[in-house]
């Protein structure tokens, strides 16, 4: 069985989504509250996949996801980079994404226990509003992420909910920008034309070098069955076959747990 670690804490309300969403791609779900991973990080080692979900972590009291972030880099960060290293996929999405730039699991995790100071930030909707829909994306060829690099789109499906007031993603300098796309850190993107809150090269999600590491602001967990598309009465039968492209994703990753056990296994043999 492959366990998926989902971490709830106060305010967050995306938990349930996110492991229905590993559920259904054949992963177990757990939720533990951070509170308790604090007291134990070594619980984290149980676990083949992590989730950080969305929602309002605090009440974004101070700034979006900023006290669970300070929380985990101070108590977490050394367990949670360890299961990067033994290649533990994890997703970040909206509120989850805040709390990864900002614990430093993005976009490049530290070499030792010690949290890097975050290159990257997602700011205010250029909007300065709250925006709630679906919007179109794409995914770059070179991406090396193990969430997006294999999903399977068409005109109708490459469509993905988000809900966000602070979602504008800003790279420390243009030179940075340019380093994550070259180096197949950029896991997803909208579409120019839809880009809802201003992000630099419409920059959607990204993941560190390893591939791993997935943060993004929409919420592919909320789009792992058809009748989640705003229009899914209207789609023709070709539009809807196979995967939706959120399950598609957490669907990948699970596949890249079971093709790492396989190739264990057979190297044992």
């Amino acid at each position: 069985m492959i366990n998926a670690l989902v971490i709830t804490t106060t305010g967050i309300n995306c938990d349930l989504e996110l492991a229905e969403a590993f559920r259904l791609a054949g992963a177990m779900p757990t939720s533990i509250h951070l509170n308790e991973l604090l007291e134990h990080p070594d619980r984290i080692d149980d676990f083949d996949l992590i989730g950080l979900p969305g929602g309002f972590s605090y009440g974004d009291a101070v700034a979006a996801g900023r006290i669970a972030a300070q929380l985990m880099r101070s108590g977490l960060y050394g367990a949670l980079r360890r299961a990067v290293d033994r290649g533990v996929p994890m997703i970040a999405p909206c509120n989850g994404f805040q709390v990864a730039v900002q614990v430093g699991l993005l976009p490049d995790p530290a070499v030792s226990d010690e949290p890097p100071v975050p290159s990257v930030a997602l700011v205010d909707n250029t909007s300065a509003r709250f925006i709630d829909r679906w919007v179109r994306f794409n995914v770059p060829s070179n991406t090396v992420c193990v969430w997006t690099s294999k999903l399977q789109l068409n005109t109708d499906s490459a469509i993905i909910p988000i809900a966000h007031g602070e979602g504008r993603f800003v790279p420390s300098s243009q030179e940075h920008l340019k380093q994550l796309a070259s180096d197949g850190c950029i896991a997803m993107r909208y579409e120019p034309e839809d880009n809802p809150n201003g992000s630099a090269d419409d920059v959607a999600g990204i993941c560190d070098p390893s591939g791993l590491v997935f943060g993004l602001m929409p919420h592919p967990e909320r789009y792992t069955r058809w009748t989640q598309h705003p229009s899914w009465t209207r789609l023709g039968e070709s539009a809807t076959t196979g995967d939706p492209p959120g399950l598609q994703m957490f669907r990948n990753a699970v596949s890249w747990v079971q093709s790492r056990r396989e190739a264990a296994c057979s190297n044992t043999v």
